[in-house]
């Protein structure tokens, strides 16, 4: 996709600071995993207005090229932005891709796939390396942070794990949240959001667009 969209229109942010800083220890996560089962009102007050986005696309890595793009753009105008984004290396014929995911803003990166030969068909996701970015991510969270990107809601967010908890912490604190998305878990984030999630086109100029609208404060 051509580099010029990711710079127009401008997005207007209002960055005015939030107080108190969002406590995001492993503690309160931990504390939280009794929301975890009720969705996205386990978390939030009856009345709060969450702020929670999703992004989905047939192609192959396009949904993570996508959230890379997006959060570099902000992160050059100066945008606060917390969570992870994920890279895909081609290893060769027959062989799956090596998964890595950088903690933003300035990472680490962690490779979060598990390299099981040639042909295998298991589960390649590292669980472990997966909850050390989650852990590193809540550290991260403050109450300067303008956006949380979790590049895939996936099997680990649906059966309750993974960043699950730390999204509806986020959501809780009022922070915007934008994940992507696969179809063999749309079902199981749709029972987690319920009708508080906005659908947005993978296109750059879109993911502006909403994160504008929501006039962040």
């Amino acid at each position: 996709m051509p580099r010029e969209k990711w710079w127009a229109p401008p997005v207007h942010l209002v960055c005015t600071p939030r107080t108190p800083p969002v406590q995001t220890s492993r503690a309160r996560l931990d504390g939280n995993a009794a929301a975890a089962h009720h969705g996205v009102r386990g978390w939030i007050a009856e009345d709060q207005r969450v702020k929670i986005g999703y992004v989905m696309s047939e192609g192959r890595g396009d949904v993570d090229l996508l959230m890379a793009r997006f959060a570099g753009a902000l992160m050059a105008r100066g945008v606060a932005v917390a969570g992870v984004v994920q890279t895909n290396t081609e290893c060769g014929e027959d062989r799956p891709c090596d998964m890595d995911v950088r903690v933003l803003p300035d990472g680490p990166v962690l490779r979060i796939s598990q390299d099981l030969g040639p042909g295998s068909r298991g589960c390649r996701l590292d669980a472990d390396a997966l909850e050390q970015a989650v852990g590193l991510v809540a550290a991260r969270l403050s109450g300067d942070t303008r956006l949380l990107i979790v590049n895939k809601f996936g099997k680990q967010e649906s059966e309750g794990g993974g960043f699950r908890n730390l999204i509806g912490t986020a959501l809780a604190e009022g922070i915007p949240v934008l994940v992507g998305l696969n179809g063999l878990n749309r079902a199981a984030f749709a029972a987690f959001a319920g009708d508080m999630a906005d659908p947005v086109a993978p296109d750059p100029e879109a993911l502006m667009a909403w994160l504008s609208q929501l006039a962040v404060a």
